[in-house]
């Protein structure tokens, strides 16, 4: 039986569900990230006793599974997209920024299927945009390759954003830091390739970063979408 299967115990001594216990610690997780959380830390915050929270939470790992169906609700579109590059274009961008707001999703993303009532709204919305293109097998391979690229980047971006708050630099600060070791390893002449993304390449910001990818994954997802010329 699931979490969200198994019924409350009733809220008393001290007022207590399921919503209050998961708000408490995503609280908890945005403040700290997952480290943060634990069933005593949360029943602190709620001025309850820890085992009380056994009764509505088997585990941490149930509490995880909440937490992430809870900010699900924040990936789940306002509306149908009109068609599927629109429902994975917008799929990736609002997880990105819901992993923004809450930067311990990143660590959870990428695990087994969500199968709380948000997330799976989230799926049935993705599906749903891309039912009848071809056959179920070739969406599944689409949505999953989609959903790699943007785990993946969101991931990368979430380190990088962690890293800066924990050594002080910024990304250029640190460029700037170990450039001089950079540059006396380029000019062995044992990186060439290296050498000419470092003084020719561009250098742009996460989002954009972001969105060019998005677009190029697309872009080849959707040459396997499309029938070819008979």
């Amino acid at each position: 039986m699931t979490v969200w299967d198994r019924p409350e115990p009733p809220p008393r001594p001290v007022p207590l569900d399921r919503e209050r216990i998961v708000t408490a610690a995503i609280a908890l997780a945005d403040e700290g990230g997952l480290e943060a959380v634990s069933l005593r830390k949360v029943a602190a915050r709620l001025n309850a006793g820890p085992m009380r929270l056994y009764g509505y939470i088997a585990t941490k790992e149930e509490l995880f599974d909440l937490m992430v169906d809870e900010v699900y609700a924040e990936i789940l579109p306002d509306k149908q997209p009109a068609d599927w590059q629109e429902a994975l274009r917008d799929l990736a961008h609002r997880t990105r920024q819901t992993a923004l707001r809450h930067e311990w999703l990143a660590d959870l993303l990428g695990r087994r299927p969500a199968l709380g009532p948000n997330g799976l709204a989230v799926t049935e919305a993705t599906l749903a945009a891309l039912d009848g293109l071809t056959d179920i097998d070739t969406i599944m391979r689409a949505v999953e390759t989609v959903s790699a690229y943007f785990t993946g980047a969101i991931r990368r971006e979430i380190a990088n954003l962690r890293a800066e708050r924990a050594t002080g630099l910024s990304k250029h600060d640190w460029q700037r830091a170990q450039g001089p070791h950079v540059t006396r390893m380029l000019a062995t002449g044992r990186f060439p390739a290296l050498a000419k993304a470092v003084y020719d390449g561009t250098d742009v910001d996460a989002e954009t970063s972001f969105v060019t990818g998005l677009d190029w994954v697309l872009d080849a997802v959707a040459a396997k979408l499309t029938p070819s010329p008979a």
